[in-house]
């Protein structure tokens, strides 16, 4: 997967999740010290929390992502709240290493395509964290009725009107699972469509390796973290058989 090359297309593939955003509002609203991001893009969730009085600092793989955020961190006047960081989040070291709360947010772990980058992640955000902070993990519940109704067909999500351009953007998306490595293909494809009706296409293909239940408890175990709560949705409700998502609130111990 091209992060230079999804950047430019974050905000209108992610831009209008808000969802999610009152969930991470309550369960950091009580922290009253830094959090840590873990693959921030281009601030979805950095700017809410900046406004909510939080301090935080991001970490992300693209450099243009991380430009973009800059840019709305600037608008916003809360530059001065925030510091972004290129890194591999497989390998990283800030200066500050008593961070309150970590968050690794929708689905960012499942870019870890092993074990071993899996550990090596949780371990180094394990070592940026004060003695019993937190660690919020936002995953893909792998449902094994969703999984096994998965054909490869191609969906269509959106349509937006970029403003700068006037084009007109059209999403579309098609995925293949791969249940013996846990993996699951995705392919966005994205048509962007100028006022002579021309097409310009842009595919972008990655893959994301998905977790169960005891397996996440098993990682996090292994990286120094108690598994507090497990939550099923960005409503707050318990984790069940029917969950939609797989949120671990865990504690490092």
């Amino acid at each position: 997967m091209s992060f230079e090359q999804i950047a430019e297309y974050y905000d209108f593939i992610h831009g209008q999740l808000v969802e999610d955003l009152p969930m991470w509002e309550a369960l950091t609203q009580e922290t009253g010290a830094s959090i840590l991001e873990i693959g921030c893009g281009t601030g979805r969730l950095l700017l809410p929390l900046a406004q909510a009085g939080h301090t935080l600092t991001g970490i992300d793989l693209s450099e243009k992502a991380l430009r973009i955020a800059q840019s709305k961190l600037e608008a916003a006047d809360l530059n001065r709240q925030v510091s972004l960081h290129r890194a591999d989040m497989r390998d990283f070291e800030l200066p500050q290493k008593d961070f309150a709360v970590a968050l690794l947010p929708l689905n960012t772990l499942m870019h870890c395509h092993s074990q071993a980058d899996q550990v090596a992640t949780l371990r180094c955000i394990y070592s940026h964290l004060q003695p019993n902070a937190t660690l919020i993990v936002d995953l893909f519940y792998p449902d094994p009725l969703m999984l096994a109704e998965v054909d490869g067909r191609l969906y269509f999500e959106a349509e937006t009107v970029d403003e700068q351009s006037g084009h007109t953007i059209q999403w579309y998306w098609r995925h293949d699972i791969d249940l013996a490595e846990q993996m699951r293909h995705l392919t966005y494809i994205l048509d962007e469509v100028n006022a002579e009706g021309q097409v310009r296409r842009i595919t972008i293909p990655f893959s994301l390796r998905f977790v169960y239940r005891f397996e996440m408890e098993l990682l996090l175990a292994m990286s120094g973290f108690a598994v507090e709560t497990i939550l099923g949705s960005y409503d707050l409700e318990p984790f069940d058989s029917h969950s939609p998502r797989m949120i671990f609130v865990a504690r490092k111990i």
